[in-house]
């Protein structure tokens, strides 16, 4: 058995449940939490999990900041989980059920700018997918359905994980040969938001078919820029067996670029670019005093 200190420790953003005073447990307390898929998923290959809490709030005391954790750990994972908020990248609301969550976005764009700065890799799943795009300057539809046309039915409420469709690879790219021969494969759908202008310095490796929205993608640059890689499905839903894309490839992928990673030296600490970006941080400390 691996001991302990020889294991990759990844990061795994946390979910909320923002404070209510009609929850019957834990009344009128703010709840940070994973969904236990996501994190047996990266346990299945050896890795041991870290929830990053949010180190700000009414509660908050002590010094402990997301850099002490990107500076701890071996990589993170962006957790899938509510709507983006549109105000992420500059847009309005279109309907009150599309507001998204705020307060979570300046968290998730102050831990992707922390493991950015500080090297680490990053991947993102479903809302991670869209936070990576948005925190690098990319935009979303705010509903599928309604702003692409053509478009597939990439939620349904009743069959959720069971909710299927087909991706095309694009061929030549990282993702690509991770699955050799593969041109066309099948992944469960559980969004209604989606990448509409991809972020600068990115590519698209996979397209929803027919309706071609962006399924995965990955920053250009390769080690030197850093690894910061995510699918709009859930691989950790995977089931062996079932007719999808094998999760294993893409798993280790990560995890190769985390071990890889070990004993570099940092890179120089720069900010991402962007307008929200840039003052993530100091934002989410604001907005989450003020609550």
């Amino acid at each position: 058995m691996q001991p302990s200190s020889q294991r990759l420790k990844i990061g795994l953003s946390a979910c909320f449940q923002h404070a209510d005073p009609a929850r019957s447990l834990f009344t009128g307390k703010t709840l940070q939490y994973v969904e236990q898929s996501i994190a047996h998923w990266l346990m299945s290959a050896g890795a041991m999990v870290v929830m990053v809490p949010c180190p700000t709030g009414e509660t908050a005391r002590g010094d402990v900041t997301l850099a002490h954790y990107a500076d701890w750990l071996d990589g993170v994972v962006m957790h899938g989980g509510a709507d983006v908020w549109p105000g992420s990248y500059g847009e309005e609301p279109l309907k009150e059920a599309w507001m998204g969550d705020r307060i979570r976005d300046l968290y998730d764009l102050a831990v992707v700018e922390a493991f950015a700065q500080a090297g680490k890799p990053v991947f993102g799943v479903c809302r991670g997918l869209q936070l990576i795009n948005v925190a690098y300057g990319g935009t979303l539809y705010q509903d599928i359905e309604t702003q692409h046309e053509g478009a597939l039915r990439h939620r349904d409420a009743l069959t959720y994980d069971q909710n299927f469709h087909e991706i095309d690879l694009v061929e030549g790219s990282h993702l690509s040969r991770l699955y050799p021969g593969v041109l066309r494969a099948r992944v469960n759908s559980i969004h209604h938001q989606g990448i509409k202008q991809l972020a600068p310095d990115f590519t698209v490796e996979a397209w929803s078919y027919p309706d071609r929205v962006p399924e995965a993608i990955r920053r250009i640059g390769g080690p030197q820029k850093g690894y910061i890689a995510a699918t709009q499905w859930h691989p950790e839903f995977h089931r062996r067996g079932a007719n999808t894309i094998d999760d294993t490839a893409i798993l280790h992928d990560f995890l190769d670029a985390c071990a890889a990673f070990r004993g570099r030296p940092p890179p120089p600490v720069r900010s991402l670019p962007g307008k929200i970006r840039d003052r993530g941080a100091r934002l989410l400390r604001q907005a989450l005093l003020r609550r």
